[in-house]
């Protein structure tokens, strides 16, 4: 298997500003060299092509990307999106990560307090405008944190939806102008439930209280058997998406 590294598209030094249209490249060829290969591997190609500049993402459903990294990369920036209307157990999840892990956690927090933005746009946002919500507590603040990063990790697959079916385990972002990779794309949840298994993997508590997919309290609800996990997201509205992967 040809792995694609920086060098190979003259972007020795990823600490400054790279050309869009070279992450660009360097993103298309990885996701075909890598496509197929183990989830380490992706996870190697990125923090070695990037070091420094990257990070890895994550909503502390699971550990599992970030106990990953941990192994492969021990040291690397995790970054969470502290919205401040998480459940307990999500923030409980956060706290051994940062406790147990060879990893360094970054709590990212929006530019206001819940009750700041209740002063300024009224109690219970979230349920009249999901989309400005999610825009101030976890779009801008996934923006503002990535501004340190020339890439990063998510981890998303591609069983969770059929919008997050044709998930690459590289691809270009180009709003962001950055390299987004996704080394668990093509791992179902039996092979999640295998790697938690194996490496004892920290997991939130709600998983087992009938939550399919967990985001913040106000706008997540218990999944019935049968239904689409993501199904207790946004269940009032047409929404699918927070919009950090759109």
């Amino acid at each position: 298997m040809t792995i694609v590294a920086a060098t190979s598209l003259n972007l020795v030094n990823l600490g400054g500003s790279p050309q869009a249209s070279r992450f660009e490249s360097l993103a298309v060829e990885a996701a075909r060299a890598l496509e197929g290969a183990p989830a380490e591997v992706i996870a190697k190609w990125a923090t070695d092509t990037f070091g420094a500049r990257f990070c890895v993402t994550s909503s502390m459903a699971d550990a599992v990307v970030a106990h990953l990294f941990s192994r492969v990369s021990p040291g690397v920036d995790v970054v969470f999106l502290d919205t401040g209307l998480h459940f307990p157990e999500t923030l409980k999840i956060r706290d051994t990560v940062a406790a147990t892990m060879n990893v360094n956690v970054r709590s990212i927090r929006p530019r206001m307090t819940v009750g700041q933005q209740d002063g300024e746009y009224g109690p219970r946002l979230f349920a009249r405008s999901p989309d400005e919500c999610c825009f101030m507590r976890k779009v801008e603040p996934l923006e503002r944190a990535l501004s340190d990063y020339d890439a990063w990790a998510t981890g998303l697959r591609r069983d969770e939806s059929p919008t997050r079916a044709n998930t690459p385990v590289v691809a270009f972002d180009a709003k962001k102008g950055k390299v987004k990779v996704n080394p668990i794309a093509a791992w179902t949840q039996a092979d999640v439930d295998r790697y938690i298994s194996r490496w004892n993997v920290p997991v939130n508590e709600l998983f087992k209280k009938g939550y399919g997919s967990i985001g913040c309290w106000p706008c997540t609800r218990r999944t019935k058997a049968g239904e689409d996990p993501r199904a207790g997201r946004w269940a009032m509205f047409e929404k699918t998406e927070c919009g950090l992967h759109v």
